[in-house]
C-alpha cells in the first residue's frame, strides 16, 4: 500500500470519526434586565357621603328582642331610614366584631334645618 494511499485512508478514518462528534455550545441568551418597580401605595378614595336630612323627627324607636351575645358579633339596633319621603323600619342585625374597635349605632340628631341621620360606624378604641 502506498503512502498516498495511507495518508487518504487515514484523513477519511480521522474524518469519519470526526462527522459523528458534536460540539455542544451553549446558546447565549441574554439575561433578562431586572427592573426595581416602586408602586406608591395611595389609600383608597373615602367613601362618597350622602347626609341624609328628614323634614321631620323619626317615629319612636323601634322595639326589639335583642338576641343574647355571640361571640365574635357585634349587634346592631333596628333603627328608622328615612326613604326621601318617609321612614322605613330597619331591622337590627349582626355585624362581624372588629377588635380594637366599638360600635356606634346609626342614630337620629336634631338640627336647624331637620334631622340629620348619622350611619353606624366602627370607632378605634
Amino acid at each position: 500500500m502506498s503512502s498516498r494511499l495511507a495518508g487518504l485512508l487515514i484523513v477519511a478514518a480521522v474524518a469519519a470519526v470526526a462527522s459523528g462528534c458534536v460540539e455542544e455550545r451553549p446558546v447565549h441568551r441574554p439575561r433578562p434586565v431586572r427592573r426595581e418597580v416602586i408602586v406608591e401605595r395611595r389609600a383608597p378614595p373615602p367613601p362618597e357621603v350622602v347626609e341624609v336630612i328628614a323634614p321631620q323627627p323619626p317615629p319612636p324607636r323601634i322595639v326589639e328582642m335583642v338576641p343574647p351575645p355571640r361571640r365574635g358579633y357585634v349587634w346592631v339596633h333596628g333603627y328608622w331610614r328615612w326613604d326621601g319621603r318617609r321612614y322605613v323600619a330597619v331591622a337590627g342585625h349582626w355585624r362581624e366584631a372588629r377588635p380594637g374597635y366599638h360600635y356606634v349605632h346609626p342614630h337620629w340628631e336634631r338640627r336647624d334645618d331637620g334631622w340629620h341621620f348619622h350611619v353606624g360606624v366602627w370607632v378605634n378604641d
